[in-house]
């Protein structure tokens, strides 16, 4: 079961770890954080921003993943989203699809959401997969736009609508995998 809980300060660490760990921070637009004190800076501005948003994607009640939306109080009801699934036995089995399926519902429902972007690491094709499975569409590339163990990397710009996702999550959600389950 895929579940979406509320950020707790006992995570903190957990997001450290796993936002460090090459194969997170590979495809991850900015640099992890040197020192767990500046996370620490990252993580309580975070949790005490109301526009933001966090969730740990839970699999049978254990944390594997990270959601968040940033902007979500604009007067235009646009939100930034980004999420990783940060440990390698969740990873390629659908919880990060299934945890994008809740959290869109969370944005697009109680938040008030009606446009979410999303910004992908060229070359990502699991996350641009994912994404594009559940309504994104791509809407610009940034090109040269990060710099990543010091090379250049262009970013593909995706963002879906209110209506979009409402008009494509049913099939989504058809399209989980068989042994992932949801908490709706």
């Amino acid at each position: 079961m895929i579940q979406l809980r509320e950020l707790r300060g006992d995570d903190a660490k957990r997001l450290y770890l796993w936002r460090r760990a090459p194969a997170v921070d590979r495809w991850m637009c900015g640099r992890p954080a040197e020192t767990f004190d500046a996370h620490m800076a990252w993580f309580d501005a975070f949790r005490e921003d109301h526009d933001s948003k966090g969730w740990i994607v839970a699999w049978n009640r254990r944390p594997v993943g990270f959601v968040m939306l940033k902007g979500c109080g604009c007067d235009d009801g646009r939100a930034e989203w980004g999420w990783y699934i940060g440990e390698d036995r969740a990873r390629g089995r659908g919880v990060g699809r299934a945890a994008q399926a809740l959290a869109l519902d969370e944005a697009f429902g109680p938040l008030g959401v009606r446009k979410i972007a999303s910004e992908v690491l060229v070359g990502n094709a699991a996350a641009l997969k994912a994404q594009t499975a559940a309504g994104f569409r791509r809407e610009g590339l940034l090109r040269a736009h990060v710099l990543k163990d010091g090379e250049a990397r262009d970013v593909v710009l995706l963002g879906l609508l209110e209506q979009d996702w409402a008009a494509r999550r049913d099939d989504y959600l058809r399209g989980l995998a068989p042994d992932i389950a949801i908490a709706a």
